[in-house]
């Protein structure tokens, strides 16, 4: 496996993370983009060090064959400390695929849906709502629960879930980045197979994988660089695919050639491995969970107590991940947003369907980062 990083002399990483120093010891701005968002410095850091010539083979990893040994290597020490760090069972299989999550809302019910040709889909935002409309092209779709009525500022509650029993699967979305809403409960299905798209929130909290079927995430939030993404796949769903599935869109080939049917996104695994390194100095999924929830806490307390900022999704369906807010005029948002930039907070703009900011704080954020935002949000409440 990768020499993890207290090896390197950074006992410290995790204070360090916390406070920001590595931030402020390299003159970077606070990203708090939704995607593709940060990384942590000290991945950047070690991938820059190894980027010519990793572990002594004179070549970049951006330029390995995927057959290698030195890449093989890569390939199966990322699978196991992913593996590791969300404790997934070994009855479920780890891939690493191309085409982003929005490829999974195709790929998902063409594996999927052909048991009883129908299947259950709740509607929280934008990217579950295409995840929807694209499931429909290949069988009949029950929509199970929709928070548009209030434009997706709530989670629906269990009770609210109208379940179909001969669903083939049960498909919602984890985390909402553009309303800024999260799921904090795991949906009951009975026996219907439970799908998930944990894009925006994978490993920003430990996940009970055995009470799902299939759990998919673009990487370009909490994991790797834009490229890469990721199925947990129980084995026993594998296999079941429409007859006119494509070829590298069928689960059970990709299990079959263990996500090498063709040439994988080598350098965002060789980053993954790079980022479970960093987790697990943290303290691992756990603890990340603890550091995200309190700063969470910590600006939705500093926009309840403002006089200018509104954060609009319901207290109980608020996303750790991304803190959408915004004041009563678009004049002061769009000041905001050029002051904020201006003092190094970058990306802050909201998405075009809301408007206002969002404040995106995935696992690389560290704390001072949110600290010194908060600081600015009361200095603009203040002076506005």
């Amino acid at each position: 496996m990768f020499p993890h990083f207290r090896t390197r002399k950074n006992k410290s990483l995790k204070k360090a993370y916390e406070r920001g120093i590595l931030m402020a010891t390299q003159d970077r701005v606070y990203n708090f983009s939704a995607g593709p968002s940060m990384l942590p410095l000290e991945v950047l850091q070690r991938a820059g060090s190894e980027i010519t010539n990793y572990g002594g083979s004179g070549m970049s990893v951006m330029e390995m064959s995927h057959r290698s040994k030195a890449f093989q290597k890569i390939f199966d020490d990322t699978q196991a400390k992913f593996r590791a760090l969300l404790n997934i069972p070994e009855n479920y299989k780890i891939l690493f695929l191309q085409g982003g999550a929005s490829t999974q809302f195709s790929m998902l019910p063409l594996n999927m849906i052909g048991k009883t040709g129908k299947a259950d889909y709740v509607v929280t935002g934008n990217f579950s709502n295409i995840a929807y409309k694209e499931a429909k092209k290949y069988g009949e779709i029950n929509l199970a629960a929709s928070s548009a009525d209030r434009n997706h500022v709530y989670i629906p509650a269990q009770e609210q879930l109208k379940l179909s029993s001969d669903a083939s699967y049960f498909h919602y979305c984890a985390n909402n980045t553009i309303y800024g809403t999260e799921w904090q409960y795991v949906p009951e299905t009975g026996n219907v197979p439970l799908c998930c798209d944990m894009s925006s929130n994978i490993m920003s909290r430990p996940v009970d994988v055995s009470k799902y079927g299939i759990i998919y995430a673009g990487a370009q939030k909490n994991l790797a660089p834009s490229g890469l993404t990721i199925a947990i796949v129980r084995e026993d769903l594998a296999g079941f695919e429409l007859p006119y599935t494509p070829l590298m869109m069928s689960y059970k080939t990709m299990i079959e050639k263990d996500s090498m049917y063709n040439t994988p996104p080598c350098w965002c695994i060789y980053i993954l491995g790079l980022v479970c390194d960093w987790l697990v100095d943290l303290g691992g999924v756990t603890e990340m969970e603890k550091v995200k929830a309190n700063k969470a806490k910590m600006l939705y307390e500093t926009l309840d107590a403002s006089r200018l900022f509104i954060a609009p999704a319901e207290v109980g369906s608020r996303s750790d991940m991304n803190v959408v807010f915004r004041t009563q005029s678009e004049e002061l948002d769009d000041k905001f947003v050029k002051e904020a930039t201006a003092a190094g907070f970058t990306t802050l703009k909201g998405h075009r369907n809301v408007g206002g900011m969002r404040a995106s704080i995935y696992n690389a954020m560290p704390t001072e980062g949110v600290e010194k935002l908060c600081d600015f949000i009361r200095s603009f409440d203040k002076n506005n």
